[in-house]
Order: C-alpha cells, then sequence, then structure tokens
C-alpha cells in the first residue's frame, strides 16, 4: 500500500508546484485583459437585461397610471351627472311654489341649468381621459 502512495504523492507535488509558478509578464497582461473583456462583457448583458426589465415595468405602470386616470374621470363625470340631477330636482322642486308663467320660466331655467350642467361634465370628462 505504500508503494501506491508513493506515486501518488510524487504526482500531487508536482501538480502543486506548477501551479505556484508565475507566468511571464506578457501572459499575465494577455489574462488580465481577457477578464477584463469578459467582465465587460458580462456587466452590458446585465445592465441590457435591467433596462429591457425597467422598461416592461415601466410599460405597465404607464398602462395603470392611464387606466387609472380613465377611471378617475368616468367617476368624476358620474358624481357631476348626480349633483347635476339632484340640482335639476331641488330647482324643479322649488319652482312648484309658483304658478303660472313665472313656474314655466322657473322650470326652463331649471332645465337649462340642467343641460349646461351635462356639457360641462361631459367636458370635462373628455378632457381628463388619456
Amino acid at each position: 500500500m505504500r508503494e501506491d502512495l508513493l506515486p501518488m504523492t510524487l504526482v500531487l507535488v508536482l501538480a502543486l508546484a506548477g501551479c505556484n509558478q508565475s507566468k511571464s509578464p506578457d501572459q499575465v497582461a494577455k489574462d488580465v485583459a481577457n477578464a477584463e473583456q469578459q467582465a465587460g462583457s458580462e456587466i452590458a448583458k446585465s445592465e441590457d437585461h435591467a433596462q429591457n426589465s425597467l422598461d416592461k415595468a415601466a410599460g405597465k405602470v404607464d398602462d395603470q397610471l392611464v387606466k387609472f386616470s380613465n377611471d378617475a374621470a368616468k367617476q368624476a363625470y358620474e358624481v357631476s351627472i348626480a349633483k347635476a340631477d339632484g340640482a335639476r330636482k331641488v330647482s324643479l322642486a322649488s319652482c312648484e311654489a309658483q304658478s303660472g308663467d313665472p313656474q314655466k320660466i322657473c322650470k326652463d331655467q331649471a332645465e337649462a341649468d340642467y343641460q349646461a350642467a351635462l356639457a360641462d361634465a361631459k367636458a370635462g370628462a373628455e378632457a381628463a381621459k388619456q
């Protein structure tokens, strides 16, 4: 068994001795240049991948912001319509205190105010949409 260990030990010693030998300055410069080039290539790939991921995420955020803005515009429109309906009902109810031509004028004014409020709500919603 000792006879088997001697050749293996000799091979191991020679292998380790060869690993610690210094290389020539030219070879070291080539190895360093190759390592720098590989590192630069890996960094560039990593940066490209990161940028692509960020671009995709930003696109999703932009889409969600547009959707949110459009939903907010729709909800604001619906609230404006509800306010206009309420104001119209109150105005028409108050017109009932009058009679004859003044009542007709009052109801006409309530209807005109209602139509103007509807137009304002629609214009506001269109302006807010993206």
